[in-house]
């Protein structure tokens, strides 16, 4: 399957004009990444974006005392990586594949160059992966306050 057909069945992207799914395919292809691999790591240059077609990933944090712990998990029909879209284009979180992927990955420099030339497409995108930082942070924040002993709802 094309690229182009590959994005417009995701769901991150349902609804988007087919202009910008036609510009979007021109900087995507599919990725298949085995069970164990590091897609990237805290502090790291954000350069890609990945729509998860199938498997699963998980989103970690170093937690002095404890290692690497995990935030969330990301699966089937979402979106995997924000950062590439904020300066200074540096992982927020830590990657890891736990059940094999297939994804389509995006190089992100082009399609900051395309959101750029076209405030449509920017506001559009900018809004989507907005709505996922608001849920990846009120995650985050849940299993922090699990893991410190804090019921949710309580301040510590």
């Amino acid at each position: 399957m094309a690229p182009r057909d590959l994005l417009a069945e995701h769901p991150f992207l349902a609804g988007l004009e087919p202009r910008w799914l036609d510009n979007l395919a021109e900087h995507a292809h599919p990725v298949y990444r085995n069970r164990q691999h590091r897609l990237f790591a805290v502090g790291g240059s954000a350069r890609h974006f990945w729509l998860i077609r199938s498997g699963l990933v998980v989103l970690d944090i170093h937690a002095p005392g404890r290692g690497d712990v995990v935030v969330e998990s990301i699966g089937a029909g979402a979106v995997l990586g924000w950062s590439w879209l904020f300066s200074p284009y540096r992982w927020s979180f830590g990657a890891v594949v736990v059940e094999a992927i297939q994804a389509i990955e995006f190089e992100a420099a082009p399609v900051r160059r395309l959101m750029a030339v076209d405030p449509g497409l920017s506001a559009e995108l900018t809004g989507r992966f907005m709505r996922v930082v608001v849920e990846r942070l009120q995650a985050t924040r849940v299993r922090l306050l699990d893991l410190y002993g804090f019921p949710t709802g309580a301040k510590p």
